[in-house]
């Protein structure tokens, strides 16, 4: 590991609470690991009656709309970005649901239940096919064991607290 302020190599050092933490000698500062932010959208037409679903370029499953939070940038302005790159739809409104680590991309995932305004879709080149599913769709359609299918999880049990 090396910093990343100014690229010297990282030790080990205590740190009251934290354990062993990677420190710079030349910074003079304790530099804990540093790994980016992405939202997980489970979105939703207005009727929260159907889900849209993605399958990307390079896979054969069907996910969430997903995207990096670039530095500088919230959450919550990272959510209309991505869906807008990626659909040329609109963000409504969003609620968050829950986080978790994802380990395949060493990233931090923040769900996200998504309301979006229908019209028509325009896929950039990331995305292959989207497809709006009703929830027994969504469920059997999305990648089993994956980040998604938890988020989904979570989004299904707050839209069934709706009706």
């Amino acid at each position: 590991m090396f910093c990343r302020d100014c690229g010297s190599k990282l030790g080990l050092r205590f740190l009251e609470n934290e354990g062993l933490v990677p420190y710079c000698e030349t910074c003079h500062k304790y530099k804990f690991p540093f790994f980016p932010v992405a939202v997980s959208m489970v979105v939703v037409d207005r009727a929260a009656s159907k889900i849209l679903l993605a399958r990307h370029v390079q896979d054969d499953a069907f996910k969430l709309f997903a995207g990096y939070v670039k530095k500088g940038e919230s959450a919550e302005k990272a959510i209309p970005r991505e869906l807008k790159e990626e659909t040329d739809l609109s963000a409504v409104k969003w609620k968050y649901l829950a986080s978790r680590y994802h380990d395949a991309k060493d990233i931090l995932m923040l769900g996200f239940l998504v309301t979006a305004e229908e019209g028509e879709i325009v896929l950039n080149e990331e995305v292959a096919e989207a497809k709006w599913c009703t929830p027994e769709e969504a469920k059997e359609l999305i990648m089993k064991n994956s980040t998604a299918e938890y988020f989904l999880g979570f989004a299904l049990q707050e839209l069934g607290r709706k009706k």
